[in-house]
């Protein structure tokens, strides 16, 4: 853990935030590197159900775009945060997300994983995937949930 990188997956949601507060925590703490990684799933079947785009691709570019500018957003306020020497790296992959962050775990070396977790529950616990959850049982590497 104290010469691989933290992983941290997001959303760009309030709960993610608080997550990489965390995450900026832990690299300042072992002196390592941050890596946060955003997944762009497919929201759309091939219907698009009544969307107003020119083409699938040019929705694609736009959500895309809208990511990388995010991300970009993200890397220039955490990298104030972390100490003299350390980095931070951003990952857009595209894909289902527990597999794209599991892969991005393997590929970047990772050495823990701060995600967060929007705490479901109920029915809404059942009809929405629970990343995190997953995540901790098939992860290679430490995984810290934040709620």
């Amino acid at each position: 853990m104290r010469t691989r990188q933290i992983l941290c997956p997001t959303d760009f949601s309030k709960t993610a935030s608080h997550a990489l507060s965390y995450a900026i925590e832990m690299a300042n703490l072992y002196g390592v590197n941050l890596r946060l990684v955003h997944v762009m799933s497919e929201p759309f079947s091939e219907y698009h159900y009544g969307i107003a785009v020119e083409s699938v691709e040019q929705l694609d570019l736009q959500i895309e775009s809208a990511a990388d500018e995010n991300l970009d957003k993200l890397k220039s306020q955490v990298q104030q945060e972390l100490n003299h020497g350390l980095a931070v790296q951003t990952v857009l992959r595209k894909g289902d997300t527990l597999d794209q962050i599991l892969e991005e775990a393997e590929v970047g070396e990772i050495g823990m994983i701060v995600i967060a977790s929007h705490g479901r529950q109920g029915i809404a616990h059942l009809l929405n995937p629970n990343i995190s959850e997953a995540l901790a049982n098939k992860a290679k590497c430490p995984v810290l949930v934040v709620k």
